[in-house]
């Protein structure tokens, strides 16, 4: 038997240093999905790679070429799962890059087909509760980053101790979104601004 084990990360770093473990534990790309939003234009569609790896707010390749390496020398290729990513637009979320096998479901639900939208998307293919979906995908249109992963049963455990590693508490994150006012996700909301991305990140340092 199999199963879908989906988290939530705060940033595209996390999120991505986790498929990076993942794909290193032995789950094939093919199993992995993930999910980035792009409110705050953290990825560049023209060298499809994410040019602010370290979260300061400065193009590291620029950095790089300053200090004569670092970061920016850094940045390198990708492979897996990493190498096919790419941009899409969800309602209420905004601009997300995407890849994985999530995609075809979520391009359904941006285009308004009988997927029943993102939150079923989430619900139906990413192992994720109808209640929890609808945090998910705030975390998501908050500038937050979701990884799934089909893996056997007998994996699980292993697996999720690797995503849980710099995960978010969907918990206490829903906590936190109602404590604010907010009571389930809206796909007619307008999606973040950069800078809201920005200081709603800063809250969960």
């Amino acid at each position: 038997m199999s199963r879908t084990i989906s988290r939530l990360y705060n940033s595209h770093a996390e999120a991505r240093a986790a498929v990076r473990e993942l794909e290193a534990a032995g789950v094939s790309h093919g199993n992995i999905s993930i999910l980035v939003s792009n409110a705050d234009s953290a990825y560049d569609e023209k060298t499809k790679s994410f040019p602010d790896r370290d979260l300061d707010g400065k193009d590291d390749r620029a950095e790089g070429a300053a200090t004569g390496g670092g970061v920016g020398a850094a940045l390198g290729g990708t492979a897996g799962l990493l190498a096919g990513l790419g941009l899409m637009a969800i309602p209420g979320v905004g601009p997300v890059v995407a890849a994985g096998w999530l995609v075809a479901a979520l391009t359904g639900a941006a285009v308004g087909g009988a997927t029943g939208g993102i939150i079923g998307a989430l619900s139906q293919q990413a192992g994720i509760s109808a209640e929890e979906a609808n945090v998910y995908a705030e975390g998501l249109r908050r500038g937050g980053a979701l990884v799934s992963a089909k893996v056997e049963d007998g994996d699980a455990a292993r697996v999720q101790t690797i995503m849980d590693r710099s995960s978010v508490r969907i918990a206490d994150r829903a906590a936190a979104y109602r404590k604010s006012g907010w009571t389930t996700y809206d796909p007619t909301a307008r999606p973040y601004t950069r800078d809201e991305v920005i200081r709603e990140r800063s809250l969960y340092r």
